[in-house]
C-alpha cells in the first residue's frame, strides 16, 4: 500500500541571518541580546509550547547556584532591558529586593524571569520541532525544516527556512543509569528522574520507604524536601551515591574562577587528551552539593535527634547500583556494590527517586543531513572552534554554533548560567563580525598558564613572565 508523500514545505522568502534551535536560557540570552541589533534577522524555534526550564526541580526555597548576576544579559550589557534587575523594577519589586539582600535568587523566581522575557521577546517560536538541517550548496545557505505543532503535540504544519548561521541551544537530557532504565521505561512503577520529581511528589511522600539516588545538588534538595515532610523517627529514606563522599561544591573565590572566559579561552587551547582528564577531574566544581544545602539537611538530621533517639534514615556514599527489578507488584530491589569495601546487599524499597544528572542531547538526529561536513577529534566529537563554532569543511561557508555542547572542548563552564550572556556576546560578535558587546580582556586574578592566551584589547604589561635560564 502506497504512502501519501508529505506535503512541500513552504519556504521563507528571504534567508535569516541566524536561525536558532531549542529556547532554553542559554538560546534566550543569545535572542536578547541579538534583538537590539537591528542589522541582524533571527528566529529561534522550540517544540515546547513555552518556556519551561527544569519544571520538576521548582522546590520551594531552591536557589540558584550562581548569583543573580548571571541572569540573560547583565554580564555582558548591564543597561540591557531584559535584565533581572529590570524584570524587578517591570514587577514593582525592586525594593523588597533590595531589602531581601539575596545574592543567590530562588530556582522558580529565575524560570519566572526568563518566562517574562521569552513572554516578551519577538521571534521566538514555540510549538514548532526542527526535524532536519541541511546544507544547500548551490544557494550557499542552510535549510532548517521545521514542524509546527498543535495543542496536543502532533504535526500540523510543515515549514522551512533559510539561513545563513545556525546556533544550537538543545540543552541536556536527563541521564538514567542502564540498570535503572528497564523500571523508568515500564508503566507505572514508582522509579523517576528527578527532573520529574514535583510531578510525583505527593504520590511519593506517601510511599512507605523511598529512596534517593545521586549525591549531586539535586539529590540533596530531593533528600532535604522528602526529610522534611516525613514524620520523625519515620522517615524511612535512604540516599546512596557513587561518589565517595557526599561532597561540597567548590565555591572558594579562587575556585570560581574555572568559570571565567579567561579559563574558558586557556581550557579551549589544552591537547585533547589532557581536556578530557581535566573534566573528569574536575566533577566537584560543577557537581557537588551546595554548602549551605549540606547544612540545611544537617540540621534537620540534627532536629530530629533533640528528644533521643536517630532519624530513619540511612545516607551511604561509594555505593553503585548493580542491578534493579521488581519484588512483588509494588516493590523494587536495588542490587548494591560498595566501592571500597567491596560488598554487595540488597535493598528493596517502595520508590526510586533518580539525581543522576543530565546529558548532552545527541545531535546525531538534527545535524544528520549535515555528517559529511562536520569535523570530528579522536572521539568522534564535534570539533568547535574558540568562537563556538562547529568546525566544518570549507566548503560550507555558513557558521553552525552551539551552546552548551561543548563541555569537551570548552570545560566545566560549558553549561554554567554565569557564563550566559558572555558566550551570546562572543556569538554575536562573531556573527557580525563587529563588537557590538566589547568584552573584557582579562577576568580571573588566576594565570592558568605560563602563556596568556591572547584577547584583543587586553593590556598587554599586565604580567610578565621571567624565562627560566640554565634550568634554574
Amino acid at each position: 500500500m502506497s504512502q501519501t508523500p508529505n506535503p512541500p514545505r513552504p519556504a521563507a522568502e528571504a534567508p535569516r541571518d541566524l536561525v536558532g534551535i531549542g529556547i532554553g536560557p542559554f538560546n534566550l540570552s543569545l535572542a536578547a541580546l541579538a534583538h537590539p541589533l537591528a542589522e541582524l534577522d533571527t528566529v529561534f524555534y522550540e517544540q515546547r509550547p513555552g518556556f519551561d526550564w527544569h519544571p520538576g526541580l521548582l522546590i520551594d526555597g531552591a536557589t540558584l547556584q550562581v548569583p543573580f548576576l548571571a541572569d540573560l544579559v547583565t554580564l555582558a550589557d548591564p543597561a540591557n532591558q531584559w535584565s533581572f534587575l529590570n524584570y524587578l523594577k517591570d514587577r514593582d519589586r525592586l525594593f523588597p529586593f533590595y531589602f531581601a539582600e539575596r545574592f543567590h535568587i530562588q530556582r522558580a523566581e529565575y524560570d519566572a524571569y526568563c518566562r517574562w522575557v521569552a513572554d516578551s521577546l519577538p521571534g521566538l517560536h514555540f510549538g514548532h520541532q526542527v526535524d532536519a538541517v541541511r546544507w544547500n550548496p548551490e544557494r550557499a545557505l542552510f535549510e532548517v525544516d521545521f514542524s509546527r505543532l498543535d495543542a496536543d503535540g502532533e504535526a500540523e504544519a510543515l515549514g522551512r527556512s533559510y539561513t545563513r548561521n545556525i546556533v544550537l541551544g538543545v540543552g541536556t537530557a536527563p541521564h538514567i543509569p542502564d540498570p535503572l532504565r528497564p523500571l523508568v521505561e515500564a508503566p507505572g512503577v514508582p522509579v523517576i528522574h528527578a527532573a520529574d520529581y514535583l510531578q510525583h511528589r505527593e504520590r511519593f511522600l506517601t510511599a512507605e520507604h523511598i529512596t534517593v539516588i545521586g549525591a549531586g545538588q539535586s539529590g540533596a534538595e530531593v533528600f532535604l524536601d522528602l526529610l522534611r515532610n516525613r514524620p520523625a523517627g519515620r522517615e524511612k529514606i535512604h540516599w546512596l551515591a557513587r561518589t565517595e563522599a557526599f561532597a561540597p561544591m567548590e565555591y572558594s573565590k579562587l575556585g570560581l574562577e574555572h568559570f571565567t572566559p579567561d579559563y574558558t579561552r586557556y581550557f579551549h587551547a589544552l591537547t585533547e587528551p589532557v581536556r578530557d582528564r581535566l573534566v573528569a577531574a574536575q566533577w566537584q566544581l560543577h557537581k557537588g552539593i551546595d554548602a549551605d544545602t549540606i547544612a540545611a539537611i544537617h540540621d534537620e538530621l540534627y532536629r530530629r535527634t533533640l528528644h533521643g533517639g536517630w532519624p530513619d534514615a540511612v545516607l551511604t556514599p561509594a555505593v553503585t547500583v548493580r542491578t534493579a527489578g521488581r519484588v512483588a507488584t509494588t516493590k523494587v530491589e536495588l542490587h548494591l556494590e560498595h566501592v571500597q569495601q567491596g560488598a554487595r546487599s540488597r535493598l528493596t524499597t517502595d520508590a526510586v527517586v533518580l539525581a543522576t544528572g543530565y546529558r548532552e542531547r545527541p545531535l546525531g538526529r538534527i545535524l544528520a543531513g549535515l555528517d559529511p561536513y562536520l569535523c570530528r577529534d579522536s572521539a568522534e566529537r564535534p570539533r568547535i572552534d574558540d568562537h563556538f563554532r562547529l568546525v566544518l569543511d570549507p566548503s560550507v561557508t555558513g557558521h553552525l554554533y552551539v551552546q552548551n555542547a561543548e563541555l569537551h572542548t570548552h570545560g566545566v563552564g560549558a553549561p554554567d548560567l554565569g557564563l550566559a550572556a558572555w558566550r551570546s556576546a562572543t556569538i554575536l560578535n562573531s556573527l557580525t563580525g563587529k563588537d557590538p558587546y566589547p568584552l573584557p580582556g582579562r577576568t580571573a586574578f588566576t594565570t592558568f598558564g605560563l602563556e596568556q592566551q591572547h584577547v584583543p584589547g587586553a593590556r598587554r604589561d599586565e604580567l610578565t613572565l621571567t624565562p627560566l635560564v640554565d634550568g634554574r
